[in-house]
């Protein structure tokens, strides 16, 4: 897959609602770039991809994301990742294209910015704009 990397450094930023229409046919993988306890306590996207970029606690890179990357590309489809504001997944999407893939940002995240009270998943991201996703 040849598509051009943009000047940020990955092949650009999407929409939730573009990325969940790639997903659904099949154009796409969605990563989430999460913590395991993220996905766990706040909700997951059915059929994502689960590889966080950084590990809790501590926050460290996780030494297995090149790793995942690369199965979770299989079969050359675009990649378009997915953290809680949008701010991890620029950096995994950067990481993936280094290593040769066609990567998107997720806009927004899943739970998006804070609102002024500092709550969020009131102003935007997948699970604000009704798209798929699950709480355990």
């Amino acid at each position: 897959m040849s598509e051009p990397v943009g000047e940020k450094g990955y092949a650009g930023d999407v929409t939730p609602e573009q990325a969940a229409q790639w997903m659904a046919s099949g154009e796409a993988v969605l990563v989430d770039v999460r913590t395991d306890a993220e996905r766990e306590w706040v909700g997951y996207v059915p059929g994502a991809v689960p590889l966080a970029w950084k590990q809790w606690p501590g926050m460290a890179l996780n030494p297995s994301f090149d790793e995942g990357v690369r199965a979770a590309a299989e079969g050359n489809k675009k990649l378009v990742l997915l953290c809680r504001s949008g701010v991890r997944s620029i950096a995994a999407a950067k990481r993936a294209t280094e290593l040769g893939f066609v990567a998107y940002n997720i806009l927004e995240g899943f739970e998006g910015n804070p609102d002024e009270s500092g709550h969020r998943g009131l102003i935007g991201g997948w699970r604000k704009r009704g798209l798929p996703w699950r709480q355990n």
